[in-house]
């Protein structure tokens, strides 16, 4: 069987009867009227090989995205910490660049372009956004030398799932035409991964977009555009020479760098403060819980786990963080508050809280007959509970071994005090 072949940008826009390069391009006489300088407002600023159209946006420091300011001036420790990055600790907030492409497609590679490129900058105090767009395909060199002018001054990269995408594809650009990298040994700051951490179990949703609307408070206009329809607009663009349907797109792509900058505060100030009042549902407080957890901040942990479970939570979440703030509990020493927990996850029917009973019974108290019957209620449930057959294995095996040391334990117990006494 013949497999097809994915055809490259240039191919295809040679199957639409488009040439590379804009002098062997057909002239619209209708379509002159509607270049992009027309459409959206910018310069074209010269670069060594060639000139680049850039839009630009500056947003003042009263700006609110949503609820949010676009300012995190808040410590970066915690998220130093968590990203095991501790040059964040050491850059000035100026030396950050905040960064999203557009491109011709989303498989990556040689064969996709990033057409429109936009990096959001503090300078002075106030957020100035940056929009590179490249015009035609032979535009790219001058409009990959332009962007690298505008990074310049600046030592990091903000991006929403920018590791797996624009970074690499912009790798990819920069070595094809032989110009440096820009960005090289940068420290990333990937927000994606902080983003399903702190809200994979209250939304539905880890998306840019989604964010700015459900933690943000930040709806777009009509002006946006669905991701998935921003290469097809880019190619009916090389065709036509019509950049009206572009405006929605450099819309788009200055709301995603305007959101990162948004969520990055929000973010800031959350860890900065986790107690605060910004933090208002009961899943955020105890995704705080957990993060703080592993960052090793036992004692920060546990008090987030105990005020997420002041909070509303859904009954699965509520005992999930009953059953991660006795176990951290355990960890930090303190059995009496971990039995407490303990105690109360048994009476609503959790096995491992009858064997974690058991445990503290048998190794803590030497109490062999309670660490049995906490064995034995375990195992009685297990046959009540509708759980996959492995588990259901595993918990039997693990029930059993228990029941015949606890056993064997406790006639060794009687036999020695009967010995005892016989004395």
């Amino acid at each position: 069987m013949t497999q097809t072949r994915k055809l490259s940008l240039a191919e295809r826009l040679k199957s639409l009867g488009v040439k590379q390069g804009m002098a062997d391009l057909p002239k619209d006489e209708s379509a002159e009227q509607f270049t992009i300088d027309k459409v959206v407002s910018g310069t074209y600023r010269p670069a060594h090989s060639g000139e680049t159209f850039v839009a630009v946006q500056t947003f003042g420091e009263d700006y609110r995205h949503g609820q949010v300011a676009i300012r995190p001036d808040a410590p970066l420790d915690v998220l130093a910490a968590w990203a095991r990055e501790p040059r964040f600790l050491e850059l000035s907030l100026e030396s950050y660049a905040f960064l999203d492409t557009e491109t011709s497609g989303l498989a990556g590679g040689t064969g996709t372009y990033a057409f429109l490129v936009g990096v959001g900058r503090f300078i002075n105090g106030k957020f100035r956004l940056e929009q590179f767009f490249m015009r035609d395909p032979a535009e790219e060199s001058g409009m990959l030398e332009a962007l690298a002018e505008y990074l310049a001054p600046t030592q990091a990269l903000v991006t929403f799932n920018g590791k797996a995408f624009d970074a690499p594809l912009l790798i990819t650009r920069y070595s094809l035409h032989n110009i440096p990298l820009p960005f090289k040994d940068y420290a990333h700051l990937d927000l994606l991964p902080l983003a399903r951490r702190l809200w994979r179990d209250r939304l539905p949703s880890r998306a840019l977009k989604y964010l700015e609307e459900n933690v943000l408070s930040a709806p777009r206009t009509v002006d946006e555009v669905p991701g998935y329809e921003i290469p097809y607009l880019y190619f009916d663009f090389l065709r036509s020479r019509d950049a009206r349907p572009l405006k929605g797109v450099f819309y788009h792509n200055a709301m995603d760098v305007v959101a990162m900058a948004a969520l990055l505060t929000h973010v800031t100030a959350m860890l900065a403060n986790p107690f605060g009042e910004e933090v208002e549902h009961g899943l955020d407080v105890v995704a705080l819980a957990k993060l703080y957890e592993d960052l090793g901040q036992w004692e920060t942990a546990a008090r987030l786990f105990e005020r997420g479970l002041e909070m509303e939570l859904p009954e699965t979440d509520f005992w999930l963080a009953i059953q991660r703030l006795a176990r951290l509990e355990k960890r930090r020493g303190d059995l009496e508050k971990a039995t407490v927990m303990w105690e109360r996850a048994a009476t609503r029917g959790h096995i491992y809280a009858h064997v974690e009973l058991a445990k503290y019974h048998e190794h803590q108290r030497r109490d062999y007959v309670e660490a049995l019957k906490w064995t034995q209620h375990a195992a009685v449930l297990i046959g009540t509970l509708d759980i996959p057959r492995y588990m259901y294995n595993h918990w039997v095996e693990e029930l059993k071994r228990r029941e015949e040391r606890l056993e064997e334990k406790i006639q060794k117990q009687f036999n020695s005090r009967s010995k005892e006494r016989i004395r």
